[in-house]
């Protein structure tokens, strides 16, 4: 009995070393092939230290640099989206078998069958989890290998490489990010193990509300796994749009969880209806502002300062709105919807009071209510990642669509009664209907507003988080970097070998001028460009009624007709740039060609020695405009990359900054206007004119000092 103990020993031995042998042989052989068709991180990561070495030395360029690069990261993306493809194409074969199976087991069901598929089913399930890690390990490395080549040369390469990829119809980084086949093959397995669920004659599939809960586990590890490649990937799908509402860095999964419970879509809705109605009540005066001051007894052309008084307050609303979003979201919105409830009301009243100080007054008060800035930090902060994208095409389509109806309103309003003392006319029914609206709005902003949470403690991290940044870049996992390597680059966060304090380099500005001190010469020139772009758009909007009236005879509702028409060239202009011509050329390059399109606009509706005439004015003004529009768009997007981190957050921000500019613009500009009519209203519009083509003349020549510094 003994000795047969000892010969089982010894023969069990045997055989769990022989399945040691083969199981570290298929370990060898899957590390020795499996890394094949991941991205080479350590071959990328040491060829962004050769271009930093060669740079150096002065054998490389940037431009060689980013181009040899784009084509290394492109090549590598192919390779592992090829193999993807191949990996999806082989899971649906297998589940094409196994449907026939199924369909062959509902004439002769049996048991022992139907646990069979299942298992089969189940090992599908398994290959995916294992395919899903694949795509997930990629998005990480492509992440973290486009977060160093940032870092190295001080340049956001991410940026433009996603963007230049996303939305191109041959784009293979598609793959990696929406990954819209592997959906598909989640959903078969899912369904399938729900149907072969014993529901005891239930007819209900995972499609049919309400959803029965899935008890596979398997299910939900893919489902798990899903969700996890979205945390991965979203960011990508992020950086392509074009928005100035940044984020400072990728957030975790953690922080995705902690977003969902601070998001509340009454409140997001309220939040874009503001950004809709305070542009409607910016544009609603214009076509009916000169026709105002003269009837209080001054100039037509004094509607420059009554449009530019809104302006003039909004340069300080915007920083105290600002500091103020920092402790709340709610009590700004309020405060906002009363001040303009106020402002619209006095505005109205100066009509019959015949004071011109109240008219100007009023409309100071309705710039003290701007909470743009407000909008802006509330999507930033309050909006998940996920459907932050959707809610920034929110912002930027309310605005246009109250851009266009503000003017538009206007031209309806054309009536005259009175009610007791109180005059209603084309003059006064804008201020009266923005009121009403604004008091319609705080009740329901008191109503369904809900103040989002702000000390919520943070998670630890997570398993997954901490492999990810624990990694040995050997081995089977090529694609990440080691934590000594992550705390290097926490260390040297620009990536030259400086060592500068983390605090020191992650402080957010504390002052305007602090924030000033950060800009780099090539984000001055994209803030005058701006500053451009704004002041002529104002020039050519605030004086439309007066030279309109004076060379055509044109109407209120004919010059509302007009503005809104330009309006509502907004979004479809956006569409076009954003989904073909940013395919097609180099935002630097747009960015030139729009500028030259706005001089060409503003040489355009000059008066000559030619009588003026409606077609000049309107193809004129549409080729300025629409220009405008497509400059201010890029150039957002430009901004957004060359800006420092630390002005992506705090009350002194990137986006302060940039409204700070335009809101600035549209002062001199109302200011111009209002200077100008006192030479003669035939002379305004050369007059006001010729500043806006020196300073587009300006900012071309410094765009072509800063080309090679655009990307």
């Amino acid at each position: 009995m003994v000795a047969f103990g000892k010969k089982l020993k010894e023969r069990q031995i045997q055989e769990w070393q022989g399945y040691v042998w083969s199981f570290l042989i298929l370990v060898y052989v899957v590390a020795k092939l499996l890394p094949t068709f991941y991205l080479n991180y350590k071959l990328m990561k040491k060829r962004v230290k050769q271009y930093a070495q060669q740079m150096e030395v002065g054998t490389q360029d940037r431009r060689h640099v980013l181009k040899d690069f784009s084509r290394m990261l492109d090549n590598q993306i192919e390779k592992t989206v090829l193999f993807i493809l191949e990996q999806q194409g082989q899971l649906a074969s297998r589940l094409t078998n196994l449907r026939e199976q199924h369909d062959a087991l509902e004439e002769t069901p049996e048991i022992s069958q139907i646990t069979e598929l299942r298992e089969a089913y189940r090992a599908v399930g398994q290959d995916l989890l294992k395919l899903l890690c694949f795509v997930e390990m990629n998005a990480i490395g492509l992440r973290k290998i486009l977060k160093k080549f940032d870092k190295r040369f001080r340049y956001r390469f991410t940026d433009y490489y996603v963007k230049t990829r996303a939305n191109h119809p041959y784009s293979q980084l598609q793959q990696v990010f929406k990954h819209v086949g592997l959906g598909a093959v989640v959903g078969a397995i899912s369904r399938n193990l729900h149907e072969l669920q014993d529901r005891q004659g239930s007819y209900l599939s995972i499609y049919d509300p309400p959803a029965l809960p899935l008890q596979d586990p398997v299910v939900d590890s893919i489902n798990a796994a899903v969700d996890r490649l979205s945390h991965s990937t979203n960011f990508l799908n992020f950086l392509a749009q074009h928005a100035l509402i940044m984020q400072e860095e990728l957030p975790a999964p953690t922080d995705e969880r902690i977003d969902d419970e601070r998001y509340h879509f009454m409140s997001l809705l309220l939040n874009l209806a503001n950004t809709f109605l305070y542009m409607v009540n910016t544009y609603i005066i214009v076509p009916t502002a000169d026709d105002y001051s003269m009837s209080l007894g001054a100039a037509a052309t004094v509607c420059g300062i009554v449009i530019g008084a809104m302006a003039v307050a909004q340069v300080f609303s915007s920083v105290y709105f600002s500091a103020w979003s920092n402790r709340s979201y709610f009590r700004p919105l309020v405060f906002s919807s009363i001040v303009l409830f106020v402002g619209n009301t006095m505005y109205a009243l100066a009509y019959d009071m015949s004071s011109l100080t109240v008219l100007i007054l009023g409309r100071l008060f309705c710039g003290l209510g701007s909470a743009r800035a407000v909008n802006r930090r509330y999507i930033s902060d309050c909006v998940p990642l996920k459907i932050r994208m959707q809610a920034s095409a929110g912002f930027v389509s309310a605005s246009a669509l109250g851009m266009a109806c503000g003017p538009a309103l206007a031209g309806i309003l054309q009536t005259n009664f009175k009610i007791y003392k109180l005059t209603f006319n084309a003059d006064t029914l804008p201020g009266w209907v923005m009121a009403v609206a604004w008091l319609v709005y705080l009740v329901w902003l008191w109503i369904s507003f809900k103040e989002p949470s702000r000390d919520i403690e943070e998670p630890p991290a997570s398993s997954s988080e901490t492999v990810e940044n624990g990694a040995l870049e050997e081995g089977k996992q090529p694609l990440l970097i080691t934590s000594e390597e992550n705390q290097e680059d926490d260390e040297d966060p620009e990536g030259d070998g400086s060592e500068e304090a983390p605090e020191e380099s992650r402080k957010p500005a504390t002052s305007i001028v602090s924030a000033y001190r950060l800009l780099t010469p090539s984000v001055k020139v994209q803030l005058l460009i701006y500053f451009m772009l704004k002041y002529a758009m104002e020039i050519l909007l605030s004086e439309s009624s007066v030279i309109t009236t004076y060379y055509f005879s044109w109407s209120t509702s004919t010059v509302s007709i007009f503005l809104a028409c330009l309006g509502l060239t907004v979004l479809p202009v956006n569409i076009v740039v954003g989904s073909y011509i940013s395919n097609m050329f180099e935002d630097r390059q747009i960015l030139l060609a729009s500028e030259i399109m706005v001089c060409i606009g503003i040489l355009l509706s000059f008066h000559m020695i030619i009588p003026y005439t409606i077609p000049q004015y309107v193809c004129s003004g549409l080729i300025m405009f629409v220009s405008a529009e497509v400059l201010e768009g890029v150039n957002l997007s430009l901004l957004s990359r060359v800006m420092s981190s630390r002005l992506s957050r705090g009350t002194y921000n990137g986006g302060l900054l940039s409204t700070e500019a335009g809101t600035i613009a549209r002062v001199i500009a109302d200011a111009t206007i209002t200077l100008a009519g006192y030479l003669g209203e035939s002379r305004l519009l050369n007059i006001t004119l010729l500043p806006s083509f020196l300073i587009c003349v300006v900012s071309i020549v410094a765009t072509c000092f800063t080309y090679n510094s655009l990307y």
